[in-house]
């Protein structure tokens, strides 16, 4: 017999516990992204002879492999809970980061795409470590556990590419091969905090409480909003960061400039989440979220003033901080559109959708940079921006029409 649901749990106290742990893990764990971005579309340059273009296909393996992982996260995590979902996921990583060192020193394209692919699958649970952070907290603290946890993004930010710049050559002549493995003890490191975790495991529902029919949550205005927000959000980010390392080798700077570009970038990304969540719950979710599509604007601006180290660092910066705002606001804004017992479904196809536009972004980046140029990669931010404001703004007008009636 199924049992029936009980009240969701609230402890703000454990909350803070878990959102500590969780930023903890995201310091070590979340430096795979920034090794993946810094390393793999250079090594795969080396590779390819023939089709440059393609060498931005293992960051693209990486994001389709976050958007398949996505439902399979959510369905395990709902069956056997949030803390063995993520160590599964993370002893899975470092089996694949071994898979990437051996592909660095056979140099096979192929075995590099699959092995990013599984660390993608892998940052699939890791991605909803926000969300995990928020399952014991009360509404007024979700938007503060949410950007906690992504505070261990800025260690990240610095242990990513200090990893890549210091053992990048370590088993020369093979590109990456010590930086793969060194990737593989990150994830470790991660393990070992997530271990710790406590967090109660939702109840199994009986058929009449699984929430409403999916079609009525899909078609919310919030809803809409927060999911197009949150791809837009993500996919720009991704399109220029994918696009900037290649952008800086090209024009003449060295694999450690690149790598310390995305190390300020990353750093960007995450700083500013210390006090993202106060500001949501001062300003509202609109505001932070618009401000962040406006950095993006800002951002694009700075990348078409020149081809200097200085102006690709300040562009990836501000990339950065746009990415902040509009994407922790995006994942904040979700959480006021579905009930408890729906919320590991409506995480899951968020996050699906978010990573799929993702995927179709970094796959076009390379083409978009080899062929027209990295002029032609900045002018394609300007019309998604127009877009998502035009959003926010509909959205803010509404929630001030409703509360007038």
């Amino acid at each position: 017999m199924a049992i029936t649901q009980a009240a969701p749990f609230i402890d703000d106290g454990l909350a803070k516990r878990n959102a500590l742990l969780l930023a903890l893990a995201q310091s070590f764990a979340g430096g795979v992204p920034p090794i993946v971005f810094a390393t793999t579309s250079i090594l795969a340059s080396v590779l390819l002879v023939d089709d440059k273009s393609l060498a931005t296909l293992p960051v693209t393996a990486f994001v389709l492999g976050t958007a398949l992982g996505t439902l399979p996260a959510g369905i395990l995590m709902r069956n056997f809970g949030r803390r063995n979902g993520l160590m599964g996921a993370l002893l899975f990583g470092i089996l694949a980061s071994v898979l990437a060192a051996y592909a660095a020193w056979v140099g096979s394209f192929l075995l590099l795409c699959l092995s990013t692919a599984s660390n993608g699958f892998v940052m699939a649970f890791t991605q909803q470590a926000r969300f995990a952070a928020a399952d014991t907290a009360s509404p007024a603290f979700k938007p503060k556990a949410i950007s906690w946890v992504l505070t261990g993004g800025i260690l990240a930010g610095v242990v990513g590419p200090q990893t890549v710049i210091m053992t990048q050559g370590m088993f020369e002549p093979f590109l990456f091969v010590g930086t793969y493995l060194a990737q593989g003890v990150l994830l470790a490191i991660g393990l070992c905090f997530v271990a710790f975790l406590k967090i109660p495991k939702p109840p199994r529902l009986e058929k009449n409480r699984r929430g409403r029919p999916l079609a009525e949550i899909l078609m919310q205005k919030t809803f809409l909003v927060a999911v197009v927000c949150g791809m837009v959000s993500y996919a720009i980010m991704n399109l220029i960061m994918t696009s900037a390392p290649l952008a800086m080798v090209a024009c003449g700077l060295t694999n450690s400039d690149a790598a310390l570009g995305i190390q300020w970038h990353v750093i960007a990304m995450f700083a500013p989440s210390f006090f993202t969540g106060s500001l949501i719950s001062r300003f509202g979710h609109n505001a932070v979220i618009g401000a962040g599509f406006v950095l993006y604007a800002v951002c694009a601006l700075v990348g078409l003033t020149g081809l200097e180290r200085w102006i690709f660092w300040s562009s990836l910066v501000l990339l950065g901080l746009g990415w902040n705002f509009s994407f922790i606001g995006a994942s904040s804004l979700l959480t006021q559109t579905y009930r408890a017992e729906e919320q590991n479904r409506v995480q899951s196809i968020n996050d699906f959708l978010v990573f799929g536009l993702v995927a179709t972004a970094s796959f076009s980046s390379g083409k978009l940079l080899s062929t027209f140029g990295w002029e032609t990669v900045n002018l394609m931010v300007f019309p998604f921006v127009i877009l998502c404001l035009i959003l926010v703004i509909s959205l803010m007008f509404t929630e001030k029409w409703e509360v007038k009636v």
